[in-house]
């Protein structure tokens, strides 16, 4: 704990609702079953990942996984490739449709934001123009 070198323990408990055996079982106790075989599977997923130039997401590592005989999902090795950072290269180009410049003015509004007309074929709206026949 980072403020236990100024509070005691008793007190950091008291603050977070713990209580101190629960905080002394917690730091003493051995990982459990999964989080040793999430350690051992990242480490398997971080060299799959290392070996595809970097280029595998979780999908494809997820197949490697399978024909080397490992039973995992696809959402678990998405969790842990998430957890340390690791992701797929994209080979998409990224569309941006709209660049607004800082400087352009937004065009006026001309319909004064009104879009019923008081008869049919009475009001037209364009970007540019208004027309009242």
């Amino acid at each position: 704990m980072a403020n236990q070198a100024t509070y005691s323990v008793s007190t950091l408990c008291r603050v977070l609702g713990v209580s101190p055996s629960g905080y002394y079982a917690w730091r003493n106790r051995v990982p459990s079953r999964r989080k040793v075989a999430d350690a051992t599977l990242t480490e398997l997923i971080r060299k799959i990942h290392c070996s595809s130039r970097r280029t595998y997401g979780a999908p494809r590592v997820h197949a490697e996984l399978s024909d080397q005989g490992f039973a995992v999902s696809q959402k678990r090795v998405a969790r842990l490739m998430r957890s340390q950072g690791l992701q797929g290269a994209s080979r998409r180009r990224w569309i941006r449709t709209t660049v607004r410049q800082e400087k352009a003015h937004p065009a006026p509004d001309l319909v004064k934001r009104e879009f019923t007309a008081p008869a049919p074929n009475r009001l037209w709206a364009s970007s540019t123009q208004r027309y009242f026949l």
